[in-house]
């Protein structure tokens, strides 16, 4: 598999979680050490995903103390924690003209890298709709594109939701999740694709996308 250069500069860092199986706990392994957040304890499963991106500065709180791991993730910050992760240039942007996403937002900077790298996109209505709630499908399709991981092939999945979904592309995806153990569904039969994922879920699967492009950039090194 071709691998994303990009990631080098820090990929050491997460060399020690390779995900191995498409069922893995829901907390990261990658021990966190200092726990700013109030509201995240330590058996939060999402708990050392939020307190490592946290401490990575890949990721934030809506306050110094309050991470909120239930509340819905919006696109925007979505855009933002990947763009983070990624390293990306933020300011030397092209504008995508987003009706509804103003070049002062804190999120037009990711937004707008994504947009170049046709990791993101935005509506047939011209918004992006930066503050509108993360389907779990749409997490799907970004961090197989951001990461670069290898797209499955596989059309019917165990979930009987996602075998509904008459697009092709988007079963692929959610599909692409599971090989690499970034998700194991809602249930062992549904992964409720326009359900909203929470923020501590976005922190859970950013953390295990991470760990999944270090340990392919890992292998190509020692190959």
């Amino acid at each position: 598999m071709q691998f994303n250069k990009k990631f080098s500069p820090f990929a050491a860092a997460f060399l020690v979680v390779p995900v191995t199986a498409a069922f893995v706990i829901d907390a990261p392994a990658t021990a966190a050490t200092e726990n700013p957040y109030t509201d995240v304890a330590t058996k939060d499963v999402h708990y050392d995903a939020i307190v490592n991106l946290t401490e990575q500065g890949i990721i934030s709180g809506v306050s110094k103390t309050q991470f909120q791991s239930t509340k819905a993730a919006t696109r925007g910050e979505a855009a933002l924690y990947i763009a983070n992760a990624l390293k990306l240039n933020t300011t030397s942007v092209t504008n995508p003209n987003f009706i509804d996403l103003s070049t002062s937002s804190s999120y037009y900077g990711a937004v707008a890298a994504l947009n170049e790298l046709n990791i993101i996109g935005g509506y047939t209505d011209g918004t992006f709709r930066p503050d509108g709630t993360l389907k779990r499908s749409e997490i799907a399709k970004m961090l197989t594109l951001a990461f670069e991981l290898e797209m499955s092939t596989i059309t019917k999945t165990k979930f009987a939701d996602v075998n509904t979904i008459t697009d092709i592309n988007m079963k692929r995806y959610i599909q692409t999740l599971v090989d690499y153990g970034i998700t194991t569904g809602t249930t062992a039969t549904t992964f409720s694709p326009y359900g909203t994922l929470t923020r501590g879920q976005l922190a859970t699967f950013l953390q295990r996308s991470i760990n999944a492009a270090s340990d392919e950039f890992k292998i190509i090194s020692i190959e």
